[in-house]
């Protein structure tokens, strides 16, 4: 009998009274059994929940690598451990291979499936995307016209639209994402840059639009007022859907939304 054989029949014989003798199995051994068509679903259940036992701490060490995203440590906690279980189940104990780092390339790839569908940088609202084009060519129009890059009052005139929507369609795009001032905004070559919209005297909208600046403040938000404010310009989620999910009135939604925006922009311009 083949040593991670012996280590099946082991673990069979003694899993009843839950014998230390799981406790000398290594991760590959007890994948091995799992494998085995003659291991019980009872077995089975036990074996994964040693081997999640056995990986906390990499479940721990892969949580941290991004606790400064702006995701709550459980939600990266729970999306972590949503990959262990998919590499316990897609690991094949044939190929020889270590579990430890065949774990953590899964778990890595999880979180980063979970940032990828719920963080701001992942997918702008629609309105947005197609106000930034708006903006692109009142921005390019206004400049001729004018004579120097529109400010956001003579921007939000010229859409027929706030000045805080112009904001936020610039924020949107920006706030929480790898993109900077000199990022196009639109397509083709002549595309303006997002710089563009900001006249030399508006300061405090440069500092607006700089993520470095925003991202700590939004990370000390209270979580609750962070989600809503993921949710509604960065999860494509209107105030009513908000509102069902928190259990609240969409006017409460709303309150929340503007209060937050407040607070950001007065730690910003101070």
């Amino acid at each position: 009998m083949s040593m991670d054989g012996a280590a099946c029949t082991a673990w069979s014989q003694h899993m009843p009274v839950l014998n230390l003798s799981r406790e000398q199995l290594t991760a590959e051994e007890l994948l091995t059994c799992l494998a085995d068509p003659e291991t019980s679903d009872m077995e089975a259940v036990r074996i994964r929940e040693r081997l999640v036992e056995m990986h906390e701490g990499l479940v721990a060490d892969v949580t941290r690598r991004y606790r400064y995203r702006g995701e709550p440590m459980e939600d990266l906690r729970q999306a972590a451990y949503v990959g262990l279980m998919k590499a316990v189940n897609g690991f094949d104990p044939d190929l020889g291979h270590d579990f430890r780092g065949y774990a953590m390339i899964t778990m890595m790839g999880e979180v980063k499936r979970h940032f990828r569908d719920r963080t701001w940088a992942v997918r702008v609202p629609r309105v947005y995307q197609e106000r930034r084009i708006e903006l692109n060519k009142a921005s390019a129009e206004l400049t001729q016209t004018l004579g120097h890059a529109p400010t956001v009052a003579e921007l939000a005139e010229k859409l027929g639209i706030s000045e805080e929507d112009v904001l936020l369609s610039l924020e949107a795009s920006t706030a929480y994402s790898a993109l900077s001032l000199d990022a196009p905004v639109g397509d083709g070559e002549d595309s303006a840059e997002l710089s563009d919209f900001l006249p030399a005297q508006d300061e405090s909208l440069n500092t607006l639009l700089d993520r470095h600046a925003v991202k700590p403040l939004i990370d000390a938000l209270p979580v609750r007022e962070r989600t809503i404010l993921l949710m509604r310009f960065y999860g494509n989620m209107t105030q009513s859907e908000i509102a069902k999910e928190f259990g609240i009135s969409q006017m409460h939604v709303s309150r929340i939304l503007r209060a937050v925006l407040t607070k950001l922009r007065t730690a910003l311009t101070d």
